[in-house]
């Protein structure tokens, strides 16, 4: 049964100010690096909606085939790449030496900046591996900031059990249920949060979010509702949410149901992408393909 304090609580917010589902995106199959198979939730057309995120992919199989390519040597250019492994082993190697693996629970924050060519490659030939890569926007004064790697493992990232919810914070801060919830990360400029929520059947979450920022709730097990509208949110389902200062998350399944729940304040600044590369102007595009066709793109 739903908790009466906790969805009297998360309905008393709702009311005056719950942010409403504007969009839904069903994260489609792709592939990507040396053929891995994974699911392209957004990114590509129209990222100004998702500002300061560009794109998120969920990666997972239990078929070594669908992964084993991996991620051969490739460069990167004016934003952050975010690393969250659920389950498996994935190393990262890049031209500054650095060398970390990611095992279950890790996450890699991997700032490109000016440029980087990295690799991330399997380290199981059997076994699930399933995980999320997220593209978080630089501001433009920062996008040829000096590339930089940091590899976290699973038992530094904070973990809160709360009444009929966990969750697992990897960046930014807010009130939950009555308790702070503080991620590893804090992020300048964007104030980005990036939390993995888990809602035992039956309960409600109230999850706040700036006004005026964006809000994006990425269900990838089981089934939940949004808003005071119960809007339903299936697995591998994006929803947006606008207006507001909450977002309103019930299970009204039997079964825990778990979401990522992205949210950070826009840069609103010009984005042209390039494959590897996020810039502001075509011209800042065109300087990265010859730094990277040059050699210099990634110097130490």
């Amino acid at each position: 049964m739903i908790s009466n304090r906790t969805a009297e609580s998360a309905q008393a917010e709702v009311a005056s100010k719950g942010r409403r589902v504007e969009e839904q995106i069903v994260a489609r199959a792709t592939s990507d690096g040396a053929n891995v198979k994974l699911l392209r939730v957004f990114g590509g057309q129209g990222p100004e909606r998702f500002d300061p995120f560009l794109m998120l992919d969920e990666f997972g199989s239990e078929t070594a085939d669908d992964y084993i390519g991996g991620f051969p040597p490739h460069p990167h250019r004016g934003f952050q790449t975010v690393t969250y492994m659920l389950q498996g082993k994935m190393e990262h190697r890049d031209h500054m030496g650095n060398v970390g693996l990611l095992n279950d629970g890790a996450v890699q924050w991997m700032n490109a900046g000016s440029g980087i060519i990295h690799s991330e490659m399997p380290k199981q030939t059997e076994g699930k591996m399933r995980g999320f890569q997220i593209w978080l926007n630089l501001l433009s004064g920062k996008k040829m900031s000096p590339a930089y790697y940091k590899d976290i493992q699973a038992d530094l990232i904070p973990e809160y059990l709360l009444e009929g919810v966990y969750v697992k914070a990897i960046a930014g801060e807010m009130e939950l249920l009555g308790s702070t919830v503080k991620g590893y990360f804090s992020v300048e400029d964007t104030d980005a949060q990036f939390m993995d929520i888990h809602l035992q059947p039956g309960f409600e979450l109230s999850v706040p979010v700036s006004s005026g920022y964006t809000a994006l709730v990425y269900t990838y097990d089981g089934e939940v509702t949004l808003t005071d509208k119960y809007v339903p949110a299936k697995a591998q389902t994006l929803s947006r949410l606008v207006d507001g200062d909450n977002v309103l998350v019930s299970n009204a399944s039997d079964a825990v149901a778990r979401v990522v729940v992205l949210a950070g304040k826009p840069l609103r600044e010009p984005i042209v992408q390039h494959g590897p590369f996020v810039m502001n102007s075509v011209e800042e595009i065109n300087q990265a393909i010859a730094d990277y066709n040059a050699g210099t793109l990634a110097e130490s």
